[in-house]
């Protein structure tokens, strides 16, 4: 198997062969699928019992009641307070440019007064209460945290229940004190489709949210799948993706690490670059292949890359754009000279970087703009996580004397016409005689 493949726009079978690349068998595991439902289903019946059940059984913790682990607000601030110096102001540094991007994004009441005295609008309120999941062990990233409970606080969310597994009750420091910059109100360790189902139930200790937000392992996505209509979730989400389109202008070496940076992610990530010119693709496999050998996720890059990485020469640049279309990918970098001038042809993207400075890692950490995005092609009909994910919309109808005359005659004759008299002769109840 080649290390990354090669695919060219114009060749035969070129339509067909990135269909195979793109295709992700999201197919849902039986044996996950039967185990998640017996567990929620527990959870709605037993509570606290059975979430404290699943937690000695999966993450060797032992606790007598699930209010003993519930993790103090004490330890989250020293947490943050016991972080390295660098690391602390990384943190809050991500922390306020996270807040000031995200407060743009806050949607408020608006209302507008017909002629007739009839008063319409929108009224904004935020969620009462939001679940955030943050796994644990090796695979916890505070900067999830950060991405997920500041717009929930911005949006004006009164609540965000944080859970976390601890595996043998081992703490991340950096994701207490990313809850402790982030504006989170309670910290629970627990995890896995036991936290899902109480903070969707709710349990003698746990109050019911309404959203639950975060990433997480297969059996808590096929939780939070189940779950959905009970509460709401953000996404399912599949493996990380970059798109490049380059020029030739970039730096080789700066775009194969770029494609490393996502396909380190995990074994079924994907990294794709377009470009119309051979003898730069021709440079970034080169650098791809003098670079590898020195990452520590050599072995996940390698089968990341081998499975679904791809370098595509396209016949210019507006064919790049269409294909990056067709692909709506998750992070899509635009490393040309001129990316202002693209812009305009990408419809479908979850993130876009743009120029050789804005490398899809410093969206992940600290630029501002959310790191949650749609992965697997649904960057065509869905959008970044936001504050707007945490608000709801009301709407508002205050009709006058003068505009139940005209609406309600336009009521009538519809709702008759929809067979509906009980309809119609509500309208018809508030006309003025004649």
């Amino acid at each position: 198997m080649s290390l990354i493949h090669r695919l060219n726009s114009h060749s035969d079978g070129f339509d067909h062969a990135l269909g195979q690349l793109l295709a992700y068998d999201a197919t849902q595991d039986e044996a996950i699928e039967h185990t998640v439902r017996d567990i929620l289903r527990d959870v709605q019946t037993r509570g606290d019992g059975a979430i404290l059940d699943y937690t000695r059984r999966f993450d060797r913790v032992q606790a007598k009641s699930l209010a003993e682990l519930e993790i103090p607000r004490s330890d989250w601030h020293a947490a943050l307070d016991a972080l390295p110096t660098d690391q602390r102001q990384a943190l809050e540094a991500a922390a306020e440019r996270i807040r000031s991007y995200h407060a743009r994004q806050r949607a408020e009441t608006w209302t507008y007064t017909e002629t007739d005295g009839t008063m319409l609008g929108q009224q904004i309120t935020p969620l009462d209460r939001v679940g955030l999941y943050v796994p644990g062990g090796k695979a916890a990233y505070p900067s999830s945290v950060l991405m997920n409970a500041i717009p929930a606080k911005v949006a004006g969310v009164p609540e965000v229940i944080m859970v976390t597994p601890t595996p043998d009750g081992v703490r991340n420091p950096m994701v207490l004190a990313a809850a402790a910059l982030g504006g989170v109100d309670r910290v629970f360790a627990v995890g896995g489709a036991q936290a899902i189902g109480g903070l969707a139930y709710g349990s003698q200790t746990l109050v019911a949210v309404d959203k639950i937000v975060g990433p997480g392992n297969a059996y808590v996505a096929a939780a939070k799948r189940r779950v959905f209509g009970t509460v709401g979730i953000d996404m399912i989400a599949g493996p990380s993706e970059i798109l490049i389109i380059a020029d030739g202008s970039t730096s080789a070496d700066w775009i194969a690490m770029d494609l490393f940076s996502q396909a380190e992610h995990d074994e079924m990530a994907q990294a794709i670059l377009l470009c119309p010119d051979p003898v730069y693709l021709d440079a970034v496999h080169a650098s791809i292949v003098r670079q590898l050998p020195g990452q520590p996720r050599v072995d996940i890059l390698r089968t990341s890359l081998s499975r679904r990485g791809a370098l595509i020469q396209v016949r210019d640049m507006n064919e790049a754009c269409k294909i990056a279309n067709h692909i709506a990918p998750e992070h899509l970098e635009i490393s040309t000279r001129d990316p202002q001038d693209w812009l305009p042809h990408i419809r479908h993207a979850g993130a876009i970087f743009l120029g050789a400075y804005s490398s899809e890692a410093l969206g992940d950490y600290c630029a501002g703009p959310n790191h949650v995005l749609p992965t697997s092609r649904t960057a065509r009909f869905s959008s970044p996580l936001g504050v707007y994910d945490f608000q709801k919309r009301s709407s508002l109808i205050q009709v006058s004397k003068a505009g139940a005359q005209t609406l309600g005659r336009i009521a009538d004759t519809l709702a008759r016409g929809e067979g509906l008299p009980a309809h119609a002769a509500s309208a018809r109840y508030r006309l003025s005689s004649t």
